[in-house]
């Protein structure tokens, strides 16, 4: 299996309903034993989050299928708002300009999940990829959990860098690093 023979189809909140049955069905074959132990990795906590995301305005998915259309993987995400919450759980002392939103200013990659088949096979960088470049923000931001550090090796490695540490104000989230990645002005 290989990133080039996917096929990478974008999506936005038109599509969001038609593509929500899929999307859960992936995110509940990736976290099938996390959710075991994890409340928060639960199906159902997952579904109250895309439902909140695929809502937004500016949000866009992408997603990738082999050659049998089969999806192999996604990434989704949307601009923060003025008044986002994103920040609210920032461990981290910053310029409060760093995180000061405009609506326009941040986009927050919120998902990237590959099904295991096609891991290590650059179907991850190819999602990102494709989501990012058509975005006209000026950064991007996400959030890598940190007892995850091959995931924070790896957007590194993409030249994400890390602002901080962050615990999001919802009940069971673990510690992240909150990272962010400058994006080319199109």
């Amino acid at each position: 299996m290989t990133a080039s023979a996917i096929e990478i189809r974008h999506y936005d909140n038109r599509d969001a309903a038609e593509l929500r049955p899929l999307l859960l069905q992936v995110y509940a074959e990736i976290y099938a034993k996390a959710a075991e132990n994890d409340p928060f990795a639960a199906p159902d906590r997952f579904a109250q989050s895309l439902n909140g995301w695929s809502a937004r305005p500016g949000w866009s998915c992408t997603v990738g299928y082999d050659e049998d259309g089969q999806a192999v993987g996604y990434a989704y995400g949307a601009p923060l708002p003025e008044d986002a919450r994103w920040w609210g759980g920032l461990l981290t002392k910053v310029p409060a300009d760093v995180v000061t939103e405009t609506g326009t200013r941040t986009y927050a990659l919120s998902e990237l999940m590959v099904r295991e088949p096609w891991r290590k096979t650059g179907t991850a960088r190819r999602l990102h990829d494709a989501l990012l470049a058509t975005r006209t923000e000026e950064r991007a931001t996400l959030l890598v959990d940190q007892t995850h550090p091959k995931v924070h090796a790896l957007y590194e490695s993409w030249g994400w860098q890390t602002l901080g540490d962050l615990r999001p104000r919802l009940e069971g989230a673990p510690l992240f690093h909150a990272m962010l990645l400058g994006l080319p002005q199109n």
